[in-house]
Protein backbone atom coordinates (compact mmCIF):
# COMPACT_ATOMS: atom_id res chain seq x y z
CA UNK A 1 0.00 0.00 0.00
CA UNK A 2 1.65 3.50 -1.20
CA UNK A 3 2.16 5.37 2.05
CA UNK A 4 -0.58 8.64 2.72
CA UNK A 5 0.11 12.06 1.75
CA UNK A 6 0.96 14.32 5.02
CA UNK A 7 1.14 17.88 5.80
CA UNK A 8 4.36 17.15 7.23
CA UNK A 9 4.03 20.71 9.74
CA UNK A 10 4.85 20.18 13.33
CA UNK A 11 1.07 21.12 14.56
CA UNK A 12 -1.45 19.59 16.03
CA UNK A 13 -4.12 19.77 13.80
CA UNK A 14 -2.04 19.12 11.25
CA UNK A 15 -1.04 15.65 12.92
CA UNK A 16 -4.86 15.20 13.15
CA UNK A 17 -5.62 15.95 9.69
CA UNK A 18 -2.90 13.28 8.84
CA UNK A 19 -5.53 10.64 10.00
CA UNK A 20 -8.59 12.04 9.51
CA UNK A 21 -8.04 14.70 6.85
CA UNK A 22 -9.33 12.72 4.09
CA UNK A 23 -12.95 12.85 2.73
CA UNK A 24 -14.99 10.34 4.33
CA UNK A 25 -12.84 9.39 6.59
CA UNK A 26 -14.99 11.55 9.69
CA UNK A 27 -18.40 10.07 8.18
CA UNK A 28 -17.09 6.46 8.66
CA UNK A 29 -16.29 7.42 12.13
CA UNK A 30 -19.93 8.41 12.45
CA UNK A 31 -21.32 5.20 11.71
CA UNK A 32 -19.00 3.49 13.42
CA UNK A 33 -19.90 4.88 16.78
CA UNK A 34 -23.22 3.18 16.11
CA UNK A 35 -20.95 0.05 16.93
CA UNK A 36 -19.10 -2.84 14.75
CA UNK A 37 -20.75 -2.65 11.45
CA UNK A 38 -20.16 -4.93 7.82
CA UNK A 39 -18.73 -3.53 5.17
CA UNK A 40 -22.13 -3.63 3.13
CA UNK A 41 -23.69 -2.05 6.01
CA UNK A 42 -21.23 1.40 5.98
CA UNK A 43 -21.49 1.40 1.59
CA UNK A 44 -25.57 1.28 2.51
CA UNK A 45 -25.11 3.97 4.94
CA UNK A 46 -22.56 6.36 2.77
CA UNK A 47 -24.38 7.15 -0.34
CA UNK A 48 -22.13 8.49 -2.75
CA UNK A 49 -18.90 6.91 -1.74
CA UNK A 50 -17.59 4.54 -4.15
CA UNK A 51 -16.39 0.63 -2.97
CA UNK A 52 -12.93 1.41 -3.71
CA UNK A 53 -12.55 4.77 -1.91
CA UNK A 54 -14.63 2.93 1.22
CA UNK A 55 -12.03 0.50 0.70
CA UNK A 56 -9.10 2.39 0.97
CA UNK A 57 -10.46 4.39 3.70
CA UNK A 58 -11.01 1.35 5.85
CA UNK A 59 -7.48 -0.05 5.36
CA UNK A 60 -5.83 3.58 6.34
CA UNK A 61 -8.42 3.44 9.67
CA UNK A 62 -7.22 0.34 10.78
CA UNK A 63 -3.41 0.72 9.55
CA UNK A 64 -3.35 4.18 11.49
CA UNK A 65 -5.39 2.71 14.34
CA UNK A 66 -8.71 4.23 14.70
CA UNK A 67 -10.16 0.51 13.31
CA UNK A 68 -10.12 -2.84 14.06
CA UNK A 69 -11.29 -5.42 12.01
CA UNK A 70 -12.66 -9.08 13.15
CA UNK A 71 -14.35 -12.03 12.05
CA UNK A 72 -18.07 -12.94 13.82
CA UNK A 73 -18.61 -16.43 14.67
CA UNK A 74 -21.14 -18.40 13.08
CA UNK A 75 -23.45 -18.16 11.74
CA UNK A 76 -22.07 -14.81 11.10
CA UNK A 77 -19.63 -15.89 9.67
CA UNK A 78 -18.62 -12.01 8.15
CA UNK A 79 -16.35 -9.27 9.12
CA UNK A 80 -17.14 -6.31 10.71
CA UNK A 81 -15.35 -3.10 11.81
CA UNK A 82 -15.86 -1.17 14.85
CA UNK A 83 -13.85 2.41 16.67
CA UNK A 84 -10.70 1.79 19.42
CA UNK A 85 -10.56 3.74 21.62
CA UNK A 86 -8.91 6.31 19.73
CA UNK A 87 -11.03 6.13 17.44
CA UNK A 88 -14.02 6.42 19.82
CA UNK A 89 -12.16 9.53 21.26
CA UNK A 90 -13.54 11.50 18.00
CA UNK A 91 -16.92 11.86 19.58
CA UNK A 92 -16.61 15.08 20.70
CA UNK A 93 -14.93 16.38 17.46
CA UNK A 94 -17.72 15.17 15.17
CA UNK A 95 -20.20 17.02 17.70
CA UNK A 96 -18.13 20.12 17.63
CA UNK A 97 -18.41 19.55 13.68
CA UNK A 98 -21.98 19.36 13.68
CA UNK A 99 -22.69 22.48 15.79
CA UNK A 100 -20.73 24.44 13.48
CA UNK A 101 -22.01 23.14 10.44
CA UNK A 102 -25.84 23.29 12.09
CA UNK A 103 -26.77 26.44 9.86
CA UNK A 104 -26.28 24.36 6.98
CA UNK A 105 -29.55 22.00 7.87
CA UNK A 106 -31.88 25.44 6.25
CA UNK A 107 -33.29 23.25 3.75
CA UNK A 108 -33.04 19.70 2.36
CA UNK A 109 -31.66 19.78 -0.94
CA UNK A 110 -33.43 17.75 -3.89
CA UNK A 111 -29.63 15.55 -4.06
CA UNK A 112 -29.86 14.65 -0.51
CA UNK A 113 -30.12 11.75 0.87
CA UNK A 114 -31.01 11.27 4.48
CA UNK A 115 -30.84 8.60 7.03
CA UNK A 116 -33.21 9.35 10.33
CA UNK A 117 -29.73 7.74 12.68
CA UNK A 118 -27.98 11.14 11.01
CA UNK A 119 -29.99 12.62 13.59
CA UNK A 120 -28.29 10.75 16.48
CA UNK A 121 -25.37 13.11 17.28
CA UNK A 122 -26.36 16.34 16.84
CA UNK A 123 -29.40 15.13 19.23
CA UNK A 124 -26.98 13.83 21.93
CA UNK A 125 -25.22 17.37 21.65
CA UNK A 126 -28.33 18.69 22.29
CA UNK A 127 -29.57 16.48 25.16
CA UNK A 128 -26.62 17.33 26.85
CA UNK A 129 -27.90 19.85 28.77
CA UNK A 130 -31.09 18.17 30.05
CA UNK A 131 -30.76 16.39 33.40
CA UNK A 132 -31.63 13.02 32.15
CA UNK A 133 -29.40 10.63 33.87
CA UNK A 134 -28.33 7.52 31.65
CA UNK A 135 -30.57 4.98 29.97
CA UNK A 136 -31.56 4.06 26.53
CA UNK A 137 -33.40 6.72 24.54
CA UNK A 138 -35.33 5.54 21.28
CA UNK A 139 -36.57 8.21 18.74
CA UNK A 140 -39.07 7.64 15.86
CA UNK A 141 -39.04 10.25 12.94
CA UNK A 142 -40.35 9.75 9.81
CA UNK A 143 -37.29 8.29 8.23
CA UNK A 144 -37.10 5.66 10.71
CA UNK A 145 -36.14 5.14 14.55
CA UNK A 146 -33.24 5.52 15.84
CA UNK A 147 -31.42 4.88 19.57
CA UNK A 148 -29.29 6.95 22.05
CA UNK A 149 -27.52 5.80 24.97
CA UNK A 150 -27.50 8.16 26.92
CA UNK A 151 -24.44 8.64 29.48
CA UNK A 152 -22.71 5.68 27.65
CA UNK A 153 -18.88 5.84 28.62
CA UNK A 154 -17.57 2.96 26.06
CA UNK A 155 -18.94 1.42 23.06
CA UNK A 156 -22.03 2.68 20.87
CA UNK A 157 -23.05 6.06 21.82
CA UNK A 158 -25.99 5.50 19.69
CA UNK A 159 -27.61 2.66 17.23
CA UNK A 160 -29.49 2.45 14.44
CA UNK A 161 -33.51 1.14 14.31
CA UNK A 162 -35.59 0.35 17.63
CA UNK A 163 -33.43 -0.23 21.22
CA UNK A 164 -32.47 -3.93 21.26
CA UNK A 165 -34.20 -5.50 24.28
CA UNK A 166 -36.46 -2.15 24.53
CA UNK A 167 -35.85 1.54 25.56
CA UNK A 168 -36.76 3.32 28.71
CA UNK A 169 -37.93 6.25 26.85
CA UNK A 170 -39.31 7.19 23.62
CA UNK A 171 -39.61 10.59 21.78
CA UNK A 172 -41.48 10.94 18.08
CA UNK A 173 -41.22 13.80 16.35
CA UNK A 174 -41.61 15.49 12.91
CA UNK A 175 -38.38 15.93 11.05
CA UNK A 176 -39.11 19.89 11.36
CA UNK A 177 -38.91 19.65 14.93
CA UNK A 178 -35.88 17.45 14.55
CA UNK A 179 -33.92 19.95 13.09
CA UNK A 180 -35.19 22.88 14.86
CA UNK A 181 -33.83 21.31 17.72
CA UNK A 182 -29.99 20.23 15.89
CA UNK A 183 -30.09 23.38 15.17
CA UNK A 184 -30.70 24.66 18.46
CA UNK A 185 -33.66 27.32 17.59
CA UNK A 186 -35.73 24.82 20.26
CA UNK A 187 -34.92 22.45 23.36
CA UNK A 188 -36.25 18.97 23.59
CA UNK A 189 -38.18 20.09 27.20
CA UNK A 190 -39.04 23.19 25.01
CA UNK A 191 -40.56 20.77 22.26
CA UNK A 192 -42.24 18.73 24.78
CA UNK A 193 -44.02 21.03 26.29
CA UNK A 194 -45.46 22.71 23.31
CA UNK A 195 -46.67 19.07 22.31
CA UNK A 196 -44.37 19.19 18.71
CA UNK A 197 -42.35 16.15 21.00
CA UNK A 198 -44.36 13.02 22.42
CA UNK A 199 -42.45 10.87 25.28
CA UNK A 200 -43.31 7.62 26.56
CA UNK A 201 -42.18 5.58 29.26
CA UNK A 202 -42.43 5.37 33.03
CA UNK A 203 -39.09 5.15 33.59
CA UNK A 204 -36.76 8.10 35.79
CA UNK A 205 -35.43 8.85 32.18
CA UNK A 206 -38.89 9.62 30.75
CA UNK A 207 -40.16 11.28 33.88
CA UNK A 208 -36.73 13.36 33.77
CA UNK A 209 -37.77 14.14 29.94
CA UNK A 210 -41.59 15.59 31.30
CA UNK A 211 -39.60 17.12 33.93
CA UNK A 212 -42.17 15.30 36.47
Amino acid sequence: MPPRRRYDQYCSAARALDLVGDRWTLLIVRELLAGPRRYTDLHADLPGVSTDVLASRLKDMERDGLTTRRRLPPPGAAYVYELTPPGRGLLPVLQALGEWGRDGLEERRPTDAVRAHWFALPLLTALRGVDTGPGTLEVGLEEGDFHLYLGAEDGPVYGDGPAPGGADARLVMDEGTCTAVVRGELTVPEGIRAGRITVTGDSPLGKALRRE
